[in-house]
């Protein structure tokens, strides 16, 4: 287990992107990766507090070579998503001037478009699965993008 939160929890995205990165760091996992992981996670995270309730729970599993990160909340109904369209996120020629991350985060005011960016950070390898009368977010930590 990385973090747990409630609703009642101040900053739950925060709390959850700090401790997630402290335990990859702990890992040896590396900066980017790590700083892409503490973005998807952000996502997720905000999505479950919004959208589903708890308990929450932040987890980190070793599955083959990869690591996978999991948030469980309390709700099996798996989300309705959105179809993602192909290619990257931001165009080669706007990242090279600089202008992504201001892209990203005029994306990210955006409502609806924080599992797009999940998408792309994690190269398509994330999910939803039901596990019993819970459900889990997941990404693989470190994915590169087909």
């Amino acid at each position: 287990m990385v973090y747990r939160w409630t609703k009642e929890t101040r900053l739950p995205t925060a709390g959850a992107r700090l401790a997630l990165g402290e335990a990859l760091a702990r890992l040896g996992v590396e900066e980017e990766a790590r700083d892409d992981a503490q973005l998807a996670l952000s996502e997720l995270v905000a999505n479950a507090t919004e959208h589903a309730y708890g308990p929450y729970e932040v987890r980190l599993q070793r599955i083959l070579a990869e690591w996978v990160c999991e948030v469980e909340d309390g709700d099996p109904r798996l989300p309705q998503l959105p179809r993602f369209p192909p290619g990257p996120l931001f165009p080669p020629d706007e990242e090279s001037r600089g202008g992504a991350l201001g892209s990203l985060l005029s994306l990210l005011e955006e409502r609806g478009r924080g599992l797009q960016v999940v998408h792309q950070l994690t190269g398509g390898n994330w999910g939803f699965c039901r596990t019993g009368d819970t459900k889990v977010a997941w990404f693989v930590v470190g994915a590169v993008a087909p």
